[in-house]
């Protein structure tokens, strides 16, 4: 019997995140699918003590596969033309530990679905896990719209090797936030033939430069390259299969904390609250009406097992009573809609 199971990656610092994201998974998906979080880095206090009030949540443990992805991804950035070309900028990410979320591939869940710990699962995953009889990845995000200059990959590059032209690319371009997948995929074999192309043969070059020192950009190369089946359900024949996901930039209708896609009520997937940070969870949580969408579902599942913590009111936001962290706040906006 196959082991179906969901993973995340997180910290200390995502904690009201991933207590909503857990919460979500409960009602959502099911009670009773295991969870396996995996550890971001090792500032894992509080999820810790979290995990010993669930019964169906583990935290991931296989150090040595946390190390062997920490070891590709860094040496695979190292090679990179960005990094060559400007040893003095690094982008906002450069040097965390993202890339660990591939250690999913090692786990103990013979399927799995992914989910950023910034998220909220809104349906059971029945019709994800049947994709996975057909192929080896599923994803569910619009990436593949993306114009040329800022796409995962280098698409120039990659139709100049005469190996794959831009309408056999484009499809198969996806977000990392969001995936399914099996257990084995990857393997220490595989990992070393990817990582000779890469570094030896140069194909570092496919990940476009925008995007270096970024996970997701470097499991579009892998996942292109492993040539394994990938279906998108935005590309789905079906079109109720075909939704949006981000709360900052598609537009949702609640149903008893349920969320549906504007046009048609189209049940989705999960929410995804890119582009906030996890700082901004946190004063929302303390009762700050930050500026986030969609912020009463968000309070309904990070507060879902203890209601009486849930603000009762939300107060104005504390920066406008303090110019210095209003001024931090808009630049720390930009930036993050800039990158």
């Amino acid at each position: 019997m196959q082991v179906l199971g969901i993973y995340t990656l997180a910290n200390d610092v995502v904690y009201d995140q991933l207590v909503a994201l857990l919460n979500s998974i409960e009602a959502n998906v099911s009670p009773d699918i295991p969870v396996c979080v995996i550890p971001y880095d090792n500032q894992l206090d509080k999820v810790k003590l979290e995990l010993e009030s669930r019964a169906n949540v583990t935290l991931f443990d296989n150090w040595e596969s946390l190390q062997r992805w920490e070891d590709f991804a860094h040496q695979v950035w190292a090679a990179h033309p960005r990094a060559k070309a400007n040893k003095l900028w690094r982008p906002r990410w450069y040097g965390g530990h993202l890339q660990r979320k591939f250690a999913a591939f090692d786990g103990s869940f013979d399927k799995f679905v992914f989910y950023d710990a910034d998220s909220l699962a809104m349906k059971p995953l029945d019709p994800i896990f049947d994709k996975l009889k057909d192929y080896d990845f599923v994803f569910d995000d619009w990436e593949h719209h993306k114009p040329t200059s800022v796409a995962a990959l280098n698409i120039e590059s990659i139709e100049s090797s005469g190996l794959y032209q831009e309408a056999t690319i484009r499809p198969k371009l996806h977000c990392g936030s969001f995936f399914a997948s099996k257990k084995g995929l990857f393997g220490p074999a595989e990992l070393a033939r990817l990582k000779e192309q890469l570094l030896v043969q140069r194909e570092v070059a496919w990940i476009n430069k925008h995007g270096w020192w970024d996970e997701t950009f470097l499991f579009n190369y892998m996942t292109l390259r492993s040539e394994r089946p990938l279906f998108n359900f935005t590309l789905s024949s079906n079109w109720q299969d075909r939704t949006g996901n981000c709360a900052d930039a598609d537009a949702f209708v609640n149903i008893d904390n349920v969320l549906y896609n504007e046009r048609g009520l189209k049940p989705i997937h999960r929410l995804h609250y890119m582009n906030y940070g996890s700082r901004d969870f946190e004063r929302l949580c303390q009762g700050e009406d930050v500026d986030i969408r969609y912020k009463d579902v968000f309070l309904h599942y990070r507060f879902m097992k203890e209601p009486g913590q849930k603000p009762i009111e939300l107060k104005p936001t504390q920066a406008l009573a303090n110019p210095k962290r209003s001024v931090q706040d808009i630049f720390g906006t930009i930036k993050r809609k800039i990158s």
